[in-house]
């Protein structure tokens, strides 16, 4: 059975009967059959001829026992001649019967019963002459007795002759043994090569040409046996395996455009990603993403509509090739006057076939010659914020990939939009803090300057109408003073808005805040730094740099100090102390005062943060200002005076 891709022959129905097993049995079983009976064939004959051995003895052991009875007959002895006829008689009737107990039989022919009969008759003569009765002359005992062993002799010369006849046999037979086995072996080896060494070859090969890739090798099956079966095997597998090796092309080329599609969806969803994390401005948003949703989606024009509120109006943020006119036209949509600028809440797209409906609905796009818009909606979670029109000169309709492509451009476009949205409140909120920040420092600072100058202006026009020129001088003065401490609020305040916080740490503030202070006051100062603790926030960094700076302003103020010290402590709590060697004050207990700004500001500075706000002074031995942060479990602190503490730190007693 060769391995080609040939029909196979048809199997008829003898050849359908037998198995694999039964064929090989149906070869062994008559070189068995022909062992056996062979084997049992030279057992046969090798029991008969150790029967006619031993026969051929015993007739041997008669010749001697008749020399022997003659010798007791010529020497008269009585006693022993009893026991040999017995003997004897023994013998002949061993031969004449055969012996159960051992292989002893006589191989009878012809020839050998008349000389055993011969043997009979002269035994039986020769034991009535010489034995029935004394014999009167021995003359004649020793002829007699020759003549009958000779008739022995010849009795055991035809036993012999029928044993070689025996042994002839047994010699072929042993050789038809020897040939049975050979031929057998020959047989046996030619049948095991034609049922099974040549269709194992065959599937060899068929199975190396499958390896070579020639799949249409085929093994014949020209029998139902066991090999007939494995071929149908084989050439169902063969089969399957060709039929996959001629769809490998094409579903290698499938799998190819499904990743290659794959890979075009994740390089428009990182190209939107990088195109809305960059954005800086609706307008570029809005222009940038047009341009590149009407790539991907490889429209003829795309219009991105921006939505108010209650979704009545459309106006159009971008457009991508849209005539001009259609655009100028299209501007502002009213929700239901097309059918862009329809709300959907949905979630899906929508497909307006252009083509299909009547010109008067669609006249600008029909005009345009587009066959279909594809309708996306902007939606950010419940809340629709537009949609994007997608314009095709031919019909189209989205595949389900395409359209969850879509979608997910448009999420990120309306995540892009609300954090631009919450970007600009944000910068609005900075802004409106920063002027109600300016505003508070201006009233806490130079409006209380300007409200003391007022009233010293009013005692001048009172000192003017009464003439007192002690009083007008006196006036004069405090006006002077007003004007120059308001001059230095103003520069302090400039100084205080330049002065930026580190996001990380606030040494470097603080060490800015001493030099424009130096530089200012020419007072010589000094920032110590002492432990390591958790960086502060920026917030919380601006608010203490106040508080700093509204302690060096009292000093400027008021202290008359030659030096300042700024000491900061980090562990276990953030502690800051302004201390300076000015002329000092005495603190007291009472609420704070219009008289008391500086330390006013501080305290609800200090308050806002949860903070703990410490002024400590003397008179002649400077002052201190200590501010402790809480630790973030703490409750806000209050503002505390301490006259019994050392004194170590700053505050102007006006502050």
């Amino acid at each position: 059975m060769p391995a080609t891709a040939t029909t196979p022959p048809q199997i008829t129905a003898t050849q359908a009967r037998w198995s694999l097993g039964a064929k090989l049995a149906m070869v062994g079983t008559p070189f068995l059959v022909l062992a056996l009976i062979s084997t049992a064939l030279t057992l046969w004959v090798s029991w008969q001829l150790d029967g006619g051995a031993a026969a051929v003895n015993e007739a041997g052991r008669m010749r001697m026992q008749s020399y022997r009875i003659a010798l007791a007959v010529s020497s008269g002895d009585s006693h022993e001649l009893p026991q040999l006829i017995e003997e004897f008689t023994q013998s002949i009737d061993v031969l004449r019967t055969g012996d159960p107990e051992r292989p002893l039989f006589v191989p009878w022919d012809d020839k050998v019963r008349v000389n055993f009969g011969i043997v009979e008759r002269d035994w039986k003569s020769f034991r009535e002459r010489w034995l029935s009765q004394p014999p009167s002359s021995l003359t004649e005992l020793r002829p007699q007795t020759v003549a009958f062993a000779t008739s022995i002799d010849h009795m055991v010369t035809s036993i012999e002759a029928h044993m070689s006849l025996w042994t002839a046999i047994l010699h072929m037979l042993q050789m038809g043994v020897l040939i049975l086995a050979v031929l057998g072996a020959a047989v046996l080896l030619f049948t095991g090569y034609l049922f099974v060494l040549e269709p194992v070859g065959q599937l060899k090969q068929a199975i190396q040409k499958i390896q070579g890739g020639d799949f249409s090798a085929r093994v014949d099956r020209v029998t139902t046996d066991e090999f007939g079966t494995l071929a149908d095997g084989f050439n169902g597998m063969a089969e399957h395996l060709q039929s996959m090796y001629r769809n490998l092309e094409s579903k290698v080329l499938e799998k190819t455009a499904e990743l290659e599609e794959k890979k075009e969806r994740l390089e428009s969803l990182y190209e939107v990603t990088a195109l809305v994390a960059h954005a800086t401005s609706l307008d570029d948003l809005a222009r940038d993403y047009s341009k590149s949703v009407m790539r991907i989606a490889r429209a003829d024009g795309v219009a991105l509509r921006w939505s108010d509120q209650a979704n009545k109006r459309y106006l159009m943020l971008a457009a991508s090739g849209l005539p001009t006119s259609m655009v100028e036209e299209e501007q502002c949509l009213l929700a239901g006057d097309c059918h862009c600028g329809a709300p959907s809440l949905g979630g899906g797209l929508t497909v307006i076939p252009i083509h299909t409906m009547p010109s008067e609905s669609m006249k600008h796009c029909a005009k345009a010659g587009f066959e279909t818009v594809v309708n996306v909606p902007i939606q950010l979670q419940d809340r629709l914020l537009g949609e994007v029109d997608l314009f095709f000169h031919a019909k189209v309709v989205p595949t389900a990939a395409e359209q969850s492509l879509l979608v997910a451009l448009n999420s990120h476009l309306a995540s892009a939009m609300e954090n631009l949205r919450l970007h600009a409140m944000g910068r609005e909120a900075a802004i409106s803090g920063e002027r109600n920040f300016l505003a508070r420092e201006l009233h806490d600072s130079i409006a209380q300057s300007l409200a003391f100058i007022k009233i010293q202006v009013q005692f001048m026009r009172d000192a003017l109408q009464s003439g007192n020129a002690l009083e007008i001088q006196s006036v004069l003065e405090e006006i002077d003073t007003g004007v120059r401490e308001s001059y230095g609020d103003v520069r302090e305040l400039l100084m205080h808005f330049r002065t930026r916080a580190n996001t990380e740490d606030i040494e470097p503030a603080l060490a800015t805040t001493l030099r424009k202070f130096e530089h200012q006051t020419g007072l010589k100062t000094a920032l110590t730094m002492s432990g390591h603790g958790m960086p502060l926030s920026p917030d919380l960094q601006i608010q203490v740099l106040h508080i700093v700076q509204e302690g060096l302003s009292n000093v400027r103020k008021h202290a008359r100090a030659s030096q300042v010290w700024l000491n900061v402590q980090q562990q276990p709590v953030w502690r800051f102390e302004v201390r300076d060697d000015g002329i000092g004050f005495e603190p007291d207990n009472h609420a704070l005062d219009e008289t008391h700004v500086g330390l006013r500001i501080m305290a609800e500075r200090a308050q806002r943060i949860g903070a703990a706000l410490n002024v400590v002074s003397a008179p002649e031995h400077g002052s201190s200002v200590i501010l402790t942060l809480a630790l973030p479990s703490q409750a806000q602190a209050p503002f505390i005076h301490d006259p019994q503490h050392h004194p170590q730190t700053h505050s102007s007693p006006g502050s």
